[in-house]
């Protein structure tokens, strides 16, 4: 069952020392994730975020003012509850037009295809953000920085991070890994594979994640496969209008023969932590870290 946790622990040394993000071309052009050159004649001063974990790197590396519009689901930090909201993953072109933004800064996970190919009519610089894994990430940070003219300021949080994972990881020690089952949702039953930076984040926080044998980042899976598999602990994001409602967590309950229900391992994490890919990456990962490794709630954040 664990023999993969020699290979698990090559991925997190290179999640921690990993090599620089080069999405830079140069000084103003910058490749986005899925290849757009886009092309800046200064720094961003009037950006547009079109998902809750841009927003939350546009204000870790020194942005406020300079936020003019965000989503309705961005709701951290507190100052993004009072920015003019554009919508979600269909957003108000004409509410964004409104704003004059020099940028728009989108994740690709978050944002409908066809609301992708209107917002490149705009004729306004659109720079898509499609992490799948921690690295990505850390680079994101950068790449923002460098957008906005907040290099210093993102490297910094980069650096941060960086050495929170490191700490993080000489504090979970050698022990062997816990077999986890994430729950993302219920019906249909998705969780995550490899593709998606939340297996190594369950990975980092000690876990060994039932479907991490498909790359597929949120695959769905049958309750058979789940029951099979026996996870020692299950785990159910929850938050406010995201995350598995508790009705459908205590379903799980009548499944007694998993190890996870006979031994009552069902937890939550906070899925503004886990589910979003900016800078409280590290906070999500503790997060997890403390249910799948209860000696180390004493220990972690």
């Amino acid at each position: 069952m664990f023999e993969g946790h020699s290979s698990m622990k090559r991925r997190q040394q290179g999640i921690l020392t990993g090599m620089p993000f080069m999405a830079n071309v140069s000084e103003k052009t910058f490749t986005d994730d899925i290849g757009r050159r886009v092309y800046l004649a200064k720094p961003a001063r009037r950006v547009v975020s079109l998902a809750p974990s841009v927003t939350e790197i546009l204000f870790a590396v020194g942005l406020d003012a300079e936020v003019v519009g965000v989503t309705t689901f961005c709701d951290y930090p507190a100052q993004a509850r009072s920015k003019p909201k554009i919508g979600s993953s269909s957003p108000n072109l004409e509410a964004i037009l409104g704003l004059k933004p020099d940028l728009i800064v989108a994740n690709k996970d978050f944002i409908r295809p066809d609301a992708m190919a209107k917002l490149e009519q705009l004729k306004i610089p659109v720079f898509i953000l499609a992490p799948r894994t921690i690295e990505d990430i850390l680079g994101h940070i950068s790449t923002v920085g460098r957008l906005v003219g907040h290099d210093r300021e993102a490297r910094a949080v980069v650096q941060g991070l960086r050495e929170r994972l490191s700490d993080l990881r000489s504090r979970m020690g050698a022990a062997r890994p816990v077999w986890v089952f994430y729950v993302v949702n219920t019906d249909p039953l998705i969780s995550v594979g490899s593709g998606s930076f939340i297996h190594q984040m369950l990975e980092l926080a000690g876990g060994e994640n039932i479907v991490g044998h498909t790359a597929i980042p949120y695959p769905k899976v049958l309750l058979e496969e789940v029951l099979q598999r026996d996870p020692e602990v299950l785990l159910f994001p929850v938050g406010a209008g995201e995350g598995v409602p508790e009705a459908e967590q205590q379903r799980w309950r009548k499944w007694t023969t998993l190890s996870a229900v006979a031994h009552n391992r069902l937890h939550q994490v906070k899925a503004e932590l886990v589910n979003r890919p900016g800078p409280r990456v590290v906070d999500g990962i503790e997060s997890l870290a403390k249910a799948i490794r209860p000696g180390m709630a004493s220990q972690v954040g």
